[in-house]
């Protein structure tokens, strides 16, 4: 039995989850609402967060909007004062979930400016979040953090040099921290997914045909936000670090770990063949 109560931290979760606006971090937010909990739905754009927040409001839920751009360490920690004065006390569930796509390019091509662009949100706006939420977890002795990393965090799929950096750094970090946490009460739980049906790839800056690529896996092979979401929460109260919803990502994990150069080897051949 946990602090409160209960080892399932997502039941009656005081949550912040950033990205909320859309796709995965919308999906959280009502899940855990539907779970019994109060919601903090922050994103850059306040107008799709307030949607997300008027939508579990509507159902009976209780949630609140901020407008939150992760990249900028001020943001968050307004987020995290802001929450916690709504509260009454610490969140005790923190989803760093804001995420952008740059693809289709290859290194020394992709400009710095998308470099900078990625990495800024899907890097260290995990960094802020783990930066200025951890040490709250901590000090309360109970909660979860789940960091939203991607299955491009080991895939290394060529053209997504960006991404797959910043994931592959979310994915060290969330290891990392559920070291340092172990034994504290908080656990992190990080998702790897494959193909989401998002809105990523239509916000992101992908080249015309990685877009066409993309969109037609994520209707062939994609699963839903809400079925990601609910994978995650239902791992994280298990206790597991790692949630891979989809198969292929579990594959893909395995062959990477136990096979590491004949995988680069065979996704450089599919490259050279699909190019």
């Amino acid at each position: 039995m946990g602090l409160f109560g209960s080892t399932k931290r997502s039941r009656d979760a005081a949550a912040v989850i950033t990205g909320a606006g859309s796709g995965i971090g919308a999906a959280f937010a009502v899940e855990l609402a539907k779970r019994g909990g109060r919601v903090v739905c922050s994103d850059i754009d306040e107008t799709a967060s307030r949607a997300t927040a008027d939508t579990i409001i509507a159902a009976g839920g209780a949630a609140m909007s901020v407008r939150c751009d992760v990249s900028r360490i001020e943001d968050v920690k307004l987020l995290a004062k802001t929450a916690r004065s709504w509260f009454g006390g610490p969140p005790t569930v923190v989803v760093n979930n804001a995420g952008v796509a740059a693809g289709g390019t290859r290194i020394g091509e992709l400009s710095l400016d998308d470099w900078t662009w990625v990495l800024n949100v899907n890097l260290w706006g995990p960094i802020h979040g783990c930066h200025v939420f951890a040490p709250i977890l901590r000090a309360a002795g109970y909660g979860a953090i789940i960091n939203v990393a991607s299955a491009a965090a080991f895939g290394a799929a060529p053209g997504m040099a960006a991404y797959n950096v910043s994931k592959a750094g979310v994915l060290s970090l969330s290891e990392t921290l559920a070291a340092e946490l172990s034994g504290t009460g908080v656990h992190v739980t990080v998702l790897c997914p494959t193909f989401v049906k998002t809105n990523i790839v239509e916000a992101g800056r992908i080249t015309r045909s990685s877009t066409q690529l993309a969109e037609a896996l994520m209707r062939w092979t994609g699963f839903s936000p809400t079925r990601v979401a609910r994978m995650c929460l239902d791992t994280m109260d298990r206790g597991g670090l790692y949630c891979m919803p989809q198969p292929d990502a579990r594959i893909g994990w395995g062959i990477k770990r136990f096979t590491p150069t004949a995988y680069t080897r065979a996704a450089g051949f599919a490259n050279r063949f699909t190019n």
